[in-house]
């Protein structure tokens, strides 16, 4: 039996709405993950992220063992205490980073063993080593599974290789993670774009058996549409009754085709990252404060949205704190662009539910622009 209960509340046609319920609250879905890599959703306070409507938030294991360190997180009272987020926080394993940031990198069945990208000390990251991390030092929620992720694109026998070595590694998870009342664990499906190898992956994790299912190896430079290609049969590889986690994804209109397609969960650097850069996310797709034609707007970003971020400010005074460079600009920016993530799952949610979800995708599509 499944750590956490899934409740699927309404489908429309492939689309589903539920919550997952865990200890610390439950979880909308589809739902969105603020990435907060580093015990921080960048530039934001807890609170301000909660304000958002986030019901769940993204912790990175990599970045956090190596600073401040998994131990003394541990002794600081876990994850939750250390931050002060008291809602459901899932951790990623660690291995994309792994694989994306350390400068020497060297993956054996054992384990993978890589240089610190911040002083080059070096670190032995093993399946078992990742639960104990995730599970036992942090105090995760969620725990993902140790795999390893290749870059597109990729050979179909290296992307074989990865998924085997990932199922294997996800057995070894399961063993070390044994049986957790208040805590549950995902294994995360390989084989790039190749829909056997997604399939022989697939099997091998319901194999196992996990608490939830997360598409791994996408969002790696394969781009939108070949990334849809793929959800066009991934996630009905995956157990209906259990939550299915796309993961790195994505962009508005990567959620929302998504969620067409069965995806139940995903995360994101996108919205924080965007926000200091000067970006915003709209209804009507994304604008760059930067653009002198906000200089003298004085609508705001959203005059619908609770987030005061979205509501109180003229994109004149964000485009003045932009250019300015004041930091203020960056945590509003970030502030609405969470918020706007939050309010576009909710509608998805909403849509599903009173079954019109294809007229809601249709209209955000036709809506959408690229500037």
């Amino acid at each position: 039996m499944a750590a956490f209960p899934f409740e699927i509340a309404a489908t429309d046609g492939a689309a589903r709405t539920g919550v997952l319920k865990t200890a610390r609250g439950d979880i909308r879905t589809p739902a969105f993950m603020p990435v907060g890599t580093a015990a921080t959703v960048k530039a934001l306070t807890v609170d301000q992220v909660a304000s958002t409507g986030a019901d769940i938030i993204l912790g990175n294991t990599y970045h956090l063992m190596l600073r401040p360190g998994a131990e003394r997180v541990s002794r600081l009272g876990g994850l939750h205490r250390f931050m002060r987020w008291e809602k459901p926080i899932l951790t990623d394993s660690g291995g994309f980073q792994v694989m994306s940031l350390s400068n020497i990198a060297k993956v054996t069945e054992e384990a993978v063993t890589f240089a610190s990208h911040i002083d080059g000390s070096r670190h032995v990251l093993s399946p078992e080593r990742s639960v104990e991390i995730q599970a036992d030092l942090l105090g995760s929620d969620i725990v993902m599974q140790l795999d390893e992720c290749v870059a597109w694109p990729a050979e179909e026998t290296r992307a074989a290789e990865a998924l085997r070595l990932s199922a294997r590694w996800g057995a070894r998870c399961k063993a070390a993670f044994g049986e957790r009342e208040h805590q549950a664990l995902f294994g995360i499906q390989q084989g790039s774009t190749i829909e056997a190898l997604r399939r022989e992956s697939a099997e091998r994790l319901i194999e196992i058996g996990f608490d939830g299912y997360a598409i791994g190896g996408l969002a790696v430079g394969e781009g939108h549409e070949a990334m849809c290609e793929v959800l066009d049969y991934a996630p009905g590889l995956l157990p209906a009754d259990r939550p299915r986690y796309l993961m790195g994804v994505g962009k508005p209109i990567d959620l929302v085709e998504a969620v067409a397609r069965g995806v139940d969960m995903f995360d994101c650097v996108l919205p924080t990252r965007s926000g200091r850069h000067g970006q915003a996310w709209t209804w009507n797709g994304p604008i760059n404060l930067k653009n002198a034609r906000f200089a003298e707007d004085d609508t705001p970003l959203d005059e619908t949205s609770d987030c005061p971020a979205s509501r109180d400010y003229s994109k004149a005074y964000l485009h003045h704190l932009v250019k300015a460079e004041e930091i203020l600009g960056q945590v509003l920016l970030s502030w609405h662009n969470i918020a706007h993530f939050q309010a576009l799952t909710a509608a998805m949610r909403a849509a599903i539910a009173e079954g019109r979800f294809e007229a809601f995708r249709r209209d955000f599509r036709s809506a959408q622009r690229t500037g």
